[in-house]
């Protein structure tokens, strides 16, 4: 497995991650014994990072990460762990709380539940538009000087909000999706991020399933499945991203390889400080997604598939529109904190 860093100041990682979501939320029902065989064969395969949230599956995703590392030397994984999604009984959205209590009470928690004395890279899932970054940064690196956190991370924040954070603490990487259908991070942001010299862990490199090649118009989403409310895989959306999805597939078979493999390869072009996120929950997905690793894509290659897909060329925002307005990245990064409504 080769290696990449996250940023100049971060960990050395897998080229390739293994985003641990799917496992316990959001995809609809998981067969929990296939995920822990599937972090497993990630584990014997060279994957180091692991990402995984505190609200995925209120908790549960921690504790099966847990029980997939019994036994295993967890110097050797790199946890990635997101906090400050706030949700009900019911697993309904109900914010975010980034205040700074907020932020240790929920590493207390996190530290439990995967039963670990320390997170590898902590970052908040969302800006929390009622705090200012600095505050929340500030007690991740507090974190950081106490030992129960190694590196500061974020998540889907724009240029602005990274040169604040990365004022007060050196952020090691951003977590924002990136891939074939969603290239919004190249204008502004990806430059602001080399700029200081933090790494992207790129999430959604198969726009959630439209990438795989394996997404028809007629296939049926499980209950809990939450792309049966995305723009992108709805009515027309749906006809024109997936027509895109055949475009790809052309150009990915004459080299021998299959969609999945070739959008992950493009996410891998990117550059030395991208590190792609693959969300595979079964063995046979996570082996289709490493073999992008022995795929080396030409110039020649690289402009037949952003000409099969060019950029902005998918239809639908990537979030249904109440999420896409809790995304500091969509934003430009310049929102204002407002105060905190009770």
């Amino acid at each position: 497995m080769t290696t990449r860093t996250l940023g100049t100041a971060g960990p050395a990682v897998s080229a390739l991650g293994l985003g641990c979501m799917g496992m316990s939320a959001l995809y609809g029902p998981a067969d929990e014994t296939e995920s822990i065989a599937t972090v497993h064969a990630a584990l014997d395969a060279g994957v180091t990072l692991l990402d995984t949230g505190d609200f995925y599956g209120m908790g549960h995703n921690e504790m099966l990460i847990r029980e997939a590392l019994h036994g295993r030397d967890r110097d050797r994984v790199v946890l990635s762990v997101k906090f400050g999604a706030q949700r009900g009984p019911d697993g309904g959205w109900l914010g975010v709380d980034c205040r700074p209590a907020a932020v240790k009470t929920a590493l207390a928690y996190t530290l439990q539940r995967l039963g670990t004395d320390h997170v590898d890279v902590y970052r908040p899932a969302r800006l929390d538009p009622a705090v200012p970054v600095e505050e929340t940064v500030g007690a991740i690196a507090e974190l950081v000087q106490a030992g129960y956190v190694r590196h500061v991370g974020l998540s889907e924040v724009g240029a602005e909000t990274l040169r604040r954070a990365h004022a007060v603490h050196p952020v090691a990487d951003l977590q924002i999706e990136y891939s074939l259908l969603s290239r919004g991070i190249e204008a502004e942001i990806l430059p602001a991020a080399r700029e200081l010299g933090v790494g992207i862990t790129a999430y959604g490199v198969l726009s959630r399933g439209l990438l795989s090649g394996r997404w028809s118009k007629d296939r049926e989403t499980a209950p809990g499945d939450f792309r049966s409310h995305s723009p992108r895989f709805a009515g027309d959306n749906l006809a024109h991203n997936l027509a895109l999805v055949e475009a790809l597939r052309t150009v990915a078979e004459e080299r021998g390889a299959t969609v999945a493999q070739a959008a992950v390869a493009w996410v891998l072009s990117r550059g030395e400080d991208v590190v792609p996120l693959v969300g595979a929950r079964r063995r046979d997905r996570l082996a289709e997604a490493l073999g992008a690793l022995d795929l080396r894509l030409t110039a020649e290659d690289l402009a037949r598939i952003e000409e099969a897909v060019p950029a902005g060329s998918a239809a639908g925002d990537r979030y249904a529109a109440d999420q896409m307005a809790m995304l500091d990245s969509e934003s430009g990064g310049t929102a204002a904190p407002r105060d905190r409504e009770h």
